[in-house]
């Protein structure tokens, strides 16, 4: 919990003179509601038993004076406190939004095969917020509460020394209870920040694949789903009301034996001549003020867990290791010529069973090689490798003799250039996804890419043209104008090396004919590898791969591969004669 502290406290330190300015406002507020009932108890034990009235209406007067400038200081210290006090939570909130996010960003593939984007976006959104609220509230709450608590023990002790002693008591017992109940709401709020991620997950599950679940007429399935996750939710908010009754109404019975004990014990007090009634008045005063930052104390346990514990769950990710990053010495190397080299290449997802063994492939630079096979073979698997996509577990890859893993990502990601199968197209319009490539390109430069993309034309008949918008996921596109448009992104990114996996499976034949020939012409004297399923796409590849579980079964170009009469002439003329 030490460290989980330091760390969150960490990040006040680009707002320590908010934060100083915070507290010292909170400190001035403090002072003033302690001062005030010393103003009440002097005016009724020593002005008000004055003989002479003028006195009086001067004392009055004077005293009048002093109590409005405080309450205009207090006013400014309020709304800086409410108003800039906020505002440095908010400030500390969108740091570690912003930390969060730009480590998400570094984590590999690894990573999110095996996490869940609802839950994610829970951890981002709802779980920060928590701890915006407790970075503001936490501090001043404690720091005003402890103040209070403090400063009206101590006058309390001066007007009666056993009451007070009562009190203190009765105090200690309350924080006792409150203290078991802190640990069992701490489990509670984990179960809840836990549970509505669940929510969150189911959701972003079902309106991501929404067209698939109506396909299927499914959106009964679907609320099912979505019922459980939310009754779920609902069972953990209900234990946790339940104990936030039990805590509130056990803090409330404490509070109402703090009074009666004032009461009883001031009326004892004063039968005996020990108390005078306007002592017992300021003391009651001082009660209220006692009471308030137990109040705020009760409160603040509340808030604390909801923070500490979305704080626990945002250090989970921030923590997180990324498994693929730059090496100390590693390069930013320039002017790729582009020879790929594996050696002695194994990957495995998880342990127990590889799905690339031992694969040894030489790609000379300029050269495009084509990786076919059946499904399962390991072809795109293999093609994030080069880029780092997965970390090998076995063996090396050298681009231009250097060990990729020796090579700056950002360097060795921006000499390669993707088309993948699973086009991805950004919530925005066409102009800033094809410029995607190249963030600093010109108009003229995005118009140039799409032409060679064949997707220029279709474009300009659109009535916004390239400032079309083209929905969340590039759903206002066809599957064919959204596989050109990431094209468009590869010629505008124009990279040493070119990866195409599937790059023209999503389009018609007229289109494919253009793009193949586009495609062939920015391969020229670029290293490209090439997974097709298609195999009349490939026939002009230099060499083409063969690759199945059991490895690199066959390599040759295509009229090699059909003389030797293995899998990949079994695989060509099983197309070739379903095509006839």
């Amino acid at each position: 919990m030490k460290r989980i502290l330091k760390k969150f406290i960490s990040y006040y330190g680009p707002y320590k003179t908010l934060f100083y300015a915070d507290m010292f406002c909170a400190l001035m507020l403090s002072g003033i509601d302690l001062v005030f009932p010393l103003f009440v108890r002097f005016l009724q034990n020593d002005v008000y038993l004055m003989n002479d009235k003028a006195k009086i209406i001067k004392y009055i007067i004077y005293i009048g004076i002093i109590l409005i400038a405080m309450y205009i200081i207090k006013y400014f210290c309020q709304y800086f406190i409410t108003s800039w006090g906020h505002i440095m939570g908010a400030k500390m909130e969108t740091d570690m939004r912003k930390d969060i996010f730009d480590h998400l960003q570094k984590l590999s593939f690894s990573y999110y095969d095996n996490t869940n984007t609802g839950r994610l976006m829970s951890r981002i959104v709802t779980d920060l917020f928590d701890i915006s609220e407790l970075a503001h509230h936490g501090p001043e709450d404690l720091f005003i509460s402890m103040l209070k608590i403090v400063g009206s023990f101590i006058i309390l002790m001066t007007i009666n020394t056993k009451i007070t002693i009562g009190l203190f008591i009765i105090t200690i017992l309350m924080l006792y209870f409150s203290l078991v109940y802190n640990k069992k709401m701490k489990k509670v709020f984990k179960e809840n920040r836990e549970k509505i991620a669940d929510v969150n997950a189911q959701i972003q599950d079902s309106l991501s694949g929404i067209r698939i679940v109506k396909s299927f007429a499914n959106e009964h399935i679907e609320s099912k789903k979505f019922e459980k996750g939310n009754n779920e939710f609902l069972r953990s908010k209900e234990k946790n009301y339940f104990l936030m009754g039990q805590f509130y109404s056990g803090n409330g019975f404490f509070q109402g034996l703090l009074n009666l004990f004032v009461v009883l014990g001031g009326g004892i007090f004063i039968s005996i001549g020990q108390l005078n009634i306007s002592d017992l008045l300021v003391y009651i005063l001082y009660i209220n003020i006692y009471l308030n930052p137990i109040d705020k104390l009760v409160n603040f346990t509340e808030q604390y867990q909801r923070g500490i514990t979305g704080f626990e769950r945002f250090l989970e990710i921030i923590e997180t290791v990324p498994d693929i990053e730059d090496s100390k010495d590693a390069v930013a190397i320039k002017n790729v010529r582009g020879n790929i080299s594996l050696k002695n290449v194994s990957f495995s997802y998880n342990e127990e069973h590889n799905v690339l063994d031992n694969i040894n492939i030489d790609i000379p630079a300029g050269k495009t090689i084509a990786l076919v096979g059946p499904s399962g073979g390991g072809k795109t698997t293999l093609c994030s490798l080069i880029p780092r996509f997965y970390e090998i577990t076995d063996g090396k890859i050298e681009l231009d003799g250097i060990d990729i893993r020796d090579i700056k990502l950002k360097a060795l990601r921006n000499s390669i250039g993707i088309v993948q199968q699973d086009v991805y197209l950004f919530a925005g319009n066409i102009r800033d996804n094809i410029a995607y490539g190249k963030p600093d390109a010109t108009y003229e430069e995005v118009i140039e890419a799409a032409k060679l993309a064949n997707i220029h034309d279709f474009i300009m008949e659109l009535e916004d043209g390239y400032e079309t918008y083209v929905g969340e996921r590039g759903v206002k596109l066809s599957g064919g104008q959204k596989q050109r448009i990431s094209i468009a992104r590869v010629f505008l990114k124009n990279p040493p090396i070119l990866i195409l996996d599937e790059a023209t499976s999503a389009l018609d034949n007229e289109s494919e004919k253009f793009i193949q020939n586009s495609l062939e012409e920015l391969s020229k004297n670029r290293t490209t590898i090439v997974i097709a399923h298609r195999l009349s796409t490939i026939r002009r590849a230099d060499e083409i791969l063969v690759l199945t579980d059991e490895g690199v079964v066959e390599r040759g170009n295509h009229d090699e591969l059909i003389e030797q009469d293995g899998t990949y002439a079994y695989l060509y003329n099983m197309q070739f004669d379903n095509v006839g």
